[in-house]
Formats: structure tokens, sequence, C-alpha cells
């Protein structure tokens, strides 16, 4: 959920004509300094906005003050926002959220959200989403669109507010309606699921259109995925590459992911393996997944000369951020020195943060190095214990041959040991399911 504090959208006062500009400024000077509440407002929208005076926040700043000190709402948001951003004035959150208060408490729209956005985020106040609701909700009841997406988000979420998906949708359709891209994007979210709604993905299309049409990266990426399917548009690869490039574009990685394969594939594309991994390698840059497939990708020399040390290097990134496949991949190349120096030690480290993980593959090959004493000290509860688990977790084509090499370690055992190493192993799945 992504708010963004409403700003200053620009005045309403006009001076015309250059002739009139120097007369009408000091009539204008001298009804502020008779401490008229409006001339005040004024001056500081010109000042502002650079009208008839050369533009100063800080004088800008001064006269919002002036006028919010004599209850000018719009002066107390205008002011409320210039802390917020640090205008004409020391950026400080808890003075931006005192002027907002002061402009929602008399009903200001504008500073309504803006407050429910500092509750929301704990910016200048205690985070408090229920404070947040309240806030928003009453700028979303005067029509501020921005708000009525936020109010259907914290809905959506039940964040401040339980979680209510007919309030969601009602309220992200009042924004989608005011032409807010991020309540289109959801609503188009809730007609794809059916949350809160009739599951309704020609709907979902349409909404995520609308968003798209806006420029929204995610809402690209969206429709792009139903046209790839199928699903409430007519299936048509071409525009699915279209709306995924769109939302590649703007760095969306997923969407970077997902043109790469279309390349990858030629799926209204024509088939570009180098082009593939061209994207495949700005994703990586967010998207450990990527990193990993990118790591793959030189490791069968796959649209790209063969380079096990550019692999090690992806491996090594997707696996420094916990991905397990990439942390086995990683051992594997120390176990076998591609593209690295060969390192039993290091192969068991990474081998081990797989196992641990849970992926089979790696609790194989780790069993087998305590077997042979390659990276560790040989043991053979420990490589008992770690094939055991591994036979108990592959998948049905690799069963029997974890099976095996477990009772191949199990005739150089004896009963105590082999116990112990069963011990250890319901030790271990224990830890697993309890974590």
């Amino acid at each position: 959920m992504l708010a963004v504090a409403l700003g200053l959208s620009g005045s309403t006062f006009h001076i015309y004509g250059q002739d009139k500009v120097a007369e009408s400024l000091k009539a204008l000077r001298t009804r502020a300094d008779q401490d008229d509440a409006k001339a005040q407002f004024d001056l500081g929208l010109m000042y502002n906005d650079g009208q008839g005076v050369r533009q100063d926040y800080e004088e800008a700043a001064r006269w919002y003050r002036k006028a919010g000190d004599q209850g000018v709402a719009k002066a107390q948001f205008y002011l409320g926002f210039m802390y917020y951003i640090g205008r004409g004035v020391k950026q400080d959150y808890a003075e931006a959220a005192r002027w907002y208060r002061k402009a929602a408490d008399q009903g200001e729209a504008e500073g309504q959200f803006n407050l429910g956005n500092m509750y929301l985020f704990g910016q200048g106040v205690k985070q408090d989403y229920t404070e947040a609701a309240r806030w928003m909700r009453k700028a979303a009841d005067q029509g501020e669109a921005e708000a009525q997406s936020l109010l259907g988000a914290m809905y959506e979420d039940g964040h401040g507010v339980p979680r209510d998906y007919t309030e969601a949708a009602r309220w992200s359709r009042k924004a989608a309606g005011q032409g807010v891209a991020a309540a289109q994007y959801n609503l188009g979210i809730m007609y794809n699921n059916g949350q809160g709604v009739a599951q309704d993905h020609a709907e979902s299309a349409r909404w995520y259109r609308k968003a798209a049409d806006q420029g929204l990266a995610t809402a690209q990426f969206s429709l792009g995925i139903m046209y790839e399917d199928g699903e409430g548009v007519t299936q048509d690869y071409a525009e699915a590459a279209r709306w995924y490039r769109k939302a590649a574009d703007q760095g969306l990685a997923w969407a970077q992911t997902n043109l790469g394969a279309m390349y990858d594939h030629g799926k209204g594309v024509t088939q570009d393996h180098a082009e593939a991994t061209r994207w495949y390698r700005k994703a990586a840059q967010v998207l450990a997944e990527e990193q990993f497939n990118l790591g793959v990708t030189y490791d069968n020399g796959e649209g790209v000369t063969q380079d096990y040390a550019e692999a090690v290097r992806w491996y090594e990134r997707a696996a420094y951020n916990g991905l397990a496949e990439a942390q086995f991949n990683l051992g594997f190349m120390y176990d076998n020195g591609e593209g690295v120096t060969q390192d039993y030690a290091e192969a068991v480290r990474w081998y081990r943060k797989a196992a641990d993980q849970g992926l089979a593959a790696a609790q194989f090959n780790l069993g087998l190095m305590y077997y042979n004493g390659q990276g560790v000290t040989q043991d053979y509860v420990q490589a008992h214990m770690w094939l055991n688990i591994a036979a108990s977790r592959a998948p049905v084509d690799y069963q029997k041959r974890y099976a095996d090499s477990r009772e191949s370690v199990a005739r150089k055992m004896t009963a105590q040991q082999i116990a112990e190493a069963q011990r250890r192993a319901r030790e271990w799945k224990q830890k697993t399911i309890t974590k």
C-alpha cells in the first residue's frame, strides 16, 4: 500500500496587467499588515508561486503562518506541507502534522488526508492505523480521491479497520472513477481474485488497462499476464510482450523477467536468447530468482558464451540473498572447481545453507561430503542423518537413489551410530516444523 502526501496545487490568486502589479501588491500588503487573514493568505500564495513578486518560499511560509494563526484552513494546510517537504522552513514532520491537524479539524479535506498519511507512516506522530483510517474516511467522505483509494487499500489489508473486501471494492471504485491509477489497479486485482466483487477477468482487464494507460507499471505487468494467459482478453503473446516491455522499461523486475522469458521462448517476439539474457540481467539487480537464472544461463551457455566464473558471480549474489537453489549451485561450483578454485570446505558451507532451508539435493550432497570426508571430518553419523533427511524430502525420481546411498553408509555403521543418526534426523525435522 503506497501513499503520497498531497502538495500545493497552485493558487487561484492572479494579478492581471503589469501596470497593475505594483498597485495591487501594495494594496494587498497593506491589508495583510492590518491582519486581514485573506490578504495574508493571498500574499503567501503570490510568494509561493512567484506571481507578481520574486518567488520566495520563506516569505510564503511567513504569510501562511500569519493567515494560519488566524484560522485560515488552506493556509494551515499549505504551511503543513512546507514543513513536510522542508520548503521555506526546516523540514519538521511533527510541525507538519500539527498544522495539518489544524486544517483537518476545520474540515479541510487535503489536511485530513495528509494527516491520515502521517499516522499511516508514523511521521511526526506515533504510527496508528486506526487514527489513519479515521482521517482518511473524513477526507474520503468529502470526495478526496487519493483518500478514497487509500481507505480502500486499508480495508483490503485490514489496517486500522477490519478487513472487508466489499468495503475495499466500494472505496476503490469511487477513487478509480476519479481516475486514481492505484485504485484502478487495486479494483482490477479484486475482480481478478473475486474479492469483494464477483470474479470477472474481463472487468479485471478493463481496470488494469485504465491504470496501465496512465503508466502504472504494476498494472502494465498484470495486463501483460492476462494477455499471455488469455484471461479476460483474447490470448495474444505480442500484446503481452508489449505490456511487459512498458513495465520493464520502468524498471519493474517481474516484468523484465517475463519479457526475458518471452524472448527465451519466442512468444510474441522473435526468439533471441541474448535479448532474454539482457532482460534477465536487468531483473537480476533486484530479484534473487533472476540472479539465479542468470547464473544458470552462464553456466549452461544459453544465449551467451558459457562462462563458469560469471555463473558463480550471479549464483553468489542470489545465494547471499538467501535463495536455496543458488546456494546449492554455488556449493556445487566449489565442489567441482568450476569458475572458482576447488574448495570443499566452501562447498560444504553453501550446501549446508541450502540444506538448512530444506533443499533435498543440498542435503544429499552434504551427506556425501560427510561420508567422503571432503571439507569436513569424515562422520558417518552426520552423513546418514543428512542422507536420511534428503531421502524423506526428495522428488519421487530421486528417492531410491538417496535411500540407497543412505543404506550404503549404514552398512559401515554400528546399530548405536544408526540410532543416533536417526535421532538427529528426527530432531532436525522437528525443528523445521516448529520454525
